[in-house]
């Protein structure tokens, strides 16, 4: 079975989801296919709301903090819940990922921009801070002189209108098999029913 991943390393619920998501999908034997998104995009085309919220419902922020501060300590992920640049421009950063010429060499480099961002409070807006993401994980950072490849943007372009086509509104969004739509980290034990009672249904 595939399992679709469309996530953008400006999002902590994406950094969670992309860490969980891997031993459930070495446990599971799903193929996983990373797709690389712009949130602000999706957000901009279906769910707006969002702006609202950070603009007028201070409680739900707070409660946010306070909820990945408890998804921090459960798994082990270090998160800081207020970078000290929020929201980051982080299509640069997309675009890095789908430069790189594997799944490995794009795990990595997510990875790499997560920890940056999330964990060690560095802009991933930053092209010298991509780079150096880039470069910590091995991939060679010449790949980089495509950042603004206009076949490069095009395709983050693609990939969030596709998101959004199918039915997504933010990341990280999960789709088994094509048509089998999950979103978010918390809905991970659904996904897993879902891709076992196939499995089951298949012998």
């Amino acid at each position: 079975m595939q399992l679709e991943v469309f996530f953008d390393c400006s999002s902590p619920w994406s950094y969670l989801g992309f860490e969980q998501v891997q031993p459930l999908g070495a446990e599971l034997g799903l193929e996983l296919i990373w797709r690389p998104v712009l949130v602000g995009g999706i957000f901009n085309a279906v769910n707006s709301s969002v702006y609202h919220i950070r603009e007028n419902v201070p409680a739900k922020l707070a409660y946010m903090a306070k909820d990945l501060r408890d998804w921090s300590r459960i798994t082990g992920i270090a998160i800081n819940p207020r970078p000290s640049i929020f929201p980051v421009n982080s299509a640069a950063a997309m675009r890095a990922c789908l430069l790189m010429p594997d799944s490995a060499s794009l795990v990595a480099t997510a990875r790499a921009l997560f920890e940056a961002y999330w964990r060690d409070d560095r802009d991933i807006g930053d092209r010298a801070v991509i780079a150096n993401c880039v470069a910590a994980t091995g991939a060679d950072p010449a790949l980089l002189a495509r950042l603004d490849d206009p076949a490069v943007k095009d395709q983050l372009r693609t990939n969030t209108a596709e998101a959004v086509a199918r039915g997504s509104f933010g990341v990280p969004t999960f789709f088994l098999n094509r048509d089998d739509m999950y979103f978010g980290v918390d809905r991970l034990p659904n996904l897993r029913h879902a891709a076992t009672q196939g499995e089951r249904d298949a012998t």
